[in-house]
């Protein structure tokens, strides 16, 4: 067999097996990048922004859960699943390399919420906001000038701006953020129920239903009374009554309040004292959500102007005066109770 024609046949041998080594080893790669790794427990997985894949997998390597860095790199090139974003993931138990890359790629991150609660204060949502580890804080406290700056510039104070609901984040979400879509959310509620307003409520502006709202909510031991209550003291503004309501007293009272209103603080002249003053607050006293908002703008039209505590979260409502001091009796004298007052009041 002359030389050249045994040098060609021993190339192709050459190339053949190097071919079928590859082949082979190609699919040895893709075998085990399809393969459940060797790890158990799930793992919460954090991309930084700018990280590259090498850097992550080195990561994952060290946390044993890629055994084979190198092989997971070659594949991932060769498939071109490089580009990963940042966050955090959830990498489930027993995921081959192949879901964990294309999880990393996909920016399918951690979705987690926090809850702000319908009768809370401002403060005590920023404070259920920033109580989250997952959330970046930036705001000092509820009179940041950063959150101010947000604020309606006609009605500064943040009571009650803030829409009573669950947000979800993503880990490094700041807390400006939330609160400014729990404002957002507010803002488009009123512009809705605002133009959809039936005549005769007694509302010059948005802020004042928003202003009842939270009233409403505080007084709302049963969802459904938040209507009924509602109606009492729409008929009440429409009939020149003072509110007579205790949430408002002590919201004005601050820090001052210890668990019991006296007939001092009832006296007391203050912008927030429903009892002294005629017509709403000057500001929300709390969050309030859908329900309060809805009850506001579609309070019952009944005839009822009080009601009193029944001490089990509900209330007896009352068209007359003759008839709401019966009540007072029946539910706070003869059932010798001292832990909860009539609202509004006999005054």
């Amino acid at each position: 067999m002359p030389m050249v024609k045994r040098i060609i046949i021993t190339i192709v041998i050459l190339i053949t097996l190097a071919a079928a080594g590859a082949a082979a080893s190609l699919y040895g790669l893709n075998y085990w990048a399809e393969q459940p790794l060797a790890y158990s427990a799930p793992l919460e997985f954090e991309v930084s922004r700018g990280e590259t894949l090498t850097s992550a997998v080195n990561r994952l390597a060290q946390l044993s859960v890629v055994s084979i860095p190198k092989a997971a790199l070659i594949y991932s090139k060769l498939k071109k699943q490089t580009h990963i974003q940042f966050g955090e993931y959830y990498i489930a138990p027993n995921q081959s390399w192949d879901q964990i890359n294309r999880l990393l790629m996909s920016g399918q991150v951690i979705e987690r919420s926090v809850t702000l609660v319908e009768g809370w204060t401002a403060a005590a949502a920023l404070a259920a906001v920033q109580g989250h580890d997952k959330i970046t804080k930036t705001l000092s406290g509820i009179d940041d000038p950063a959150l101010t700056a947000i604020l309606p510039s006609e009605h500064p104070h943040p009571e009650g701006w803030f829409f009573a609901d669950t947000y979800s984040f993503h880990k490094g979400d700041t807390d400006l953020s939330i609160m400014r879509r729990a404002l957002q959310k507010m803002q488009q509620a009123m512009a809705v129920l605002w133009q959809g307003k039936a005549d005769g409520l007694p509302y010059q502006t948005p802020y004042e239903a928003l202003v009842m709202a939270s009233i409403v909510e505080k007084e709302t031991g049963v969802p459904s009374e938040r209507s009924v209550i509602a109606g009492v003291f729409t008929r009440r503004l429409q009939k020149n009554m003072r509110l007579q309501t205790d949430p408002t007293v002590i919201y004005g009272l601050g820090s001052r309040y210890q668990g019991n209103i006296t007939r001092k603080h009832l006296r007391e002249a203050t912008t927030y004292n429903t009892y002294v003053i005629k017509g709403l607050p000057p500001t929300p006293i709390a969050l309030v959500g859908q329900a309060a908002l809805d009850a506001v703008f579609n309070p019952d039209n009944g005839k009822a102007l009080y009601f009193v505590a029944k001490g089990d979260g509900s209330h007896y409502f009352s068209e007359t005066l003759a008839e709401h001091n019966k009540a007072v009796r029946e539910y706070q004298i003869l059932k010798r109770r001292t832990d909860y007052r009539s609202t509004p009041t006999t005054q």
